[in-house]
């Protein structure tokens, strides 16, 4: 990729669109945001390598809640840790391309799997898969670092 002088792609607009504004949002508001999104992205270490995954979420009393299929690389990752939590990242957003508007929200914790019955059979129906598949299982996301910015207009 061709890089120019400011640091911007060829290609790719500016963050500093005339009339477009960044701002950081505060971390109650990028997870309020987040448990807006439909869709997010899981990233987690496979293989000693980072790994993304999409995926559909539910925000549940401040934790991210996602189902797995069973079988799994995510399925396969909590197994693997027999129970000890992983760390992970979780990140969600709501831009317009057209506009450069729009918010992102980064969620950085701690992964466990969900293991109460109870628990299971409420996020069954709080969130179902968009992938077909069996489900017999959830991961709980309890965010340690929530981050997230705003692309807004304004400015001079």
């Amino acid at each position: 990729m061709k890089t120019h002088s400011a640091g911007a792609t060829a290609g790719s607009p500016a963050l500093d669109l005339p009339g477009r504004q960044m701002e950081e949002l505060s971390a109650d508001e990028a997870l309020q945001l987040l448990g807006t999104a439909e869709l997010g992205r899981i990233v987690f270490t496979r293989h000693a390598l980072p790994a993304v995954r999409p995926v559909n979420h539910v925000l549940d009393r401040g934790d991210i809640i996602i189902r797995v299929q069973d079988g799994s690389t995510l399925a396969a990752l909590l197994t693997a840790q027999q129970g000890a939590a992983v760390v992970v990242a979780y990140e969600a957003d709501d831009i317009d391309p057209g506009e450069h508007l729009g918010w992102s929200a980064v969620a950085t914790g701690y992964a466990t799997a969900v293991t109460d019955p109870d628990e299971i059979e409420r996020y069954v129906h709080l969130l179902e898969p968009w992938a077909a598949g069996s489900t017999s299982g959830a991961i709980r996301i309890r965010p340690d670092l929530v981050t997230g910015f705003r692309l807004r207009e304004g400015g001079p």
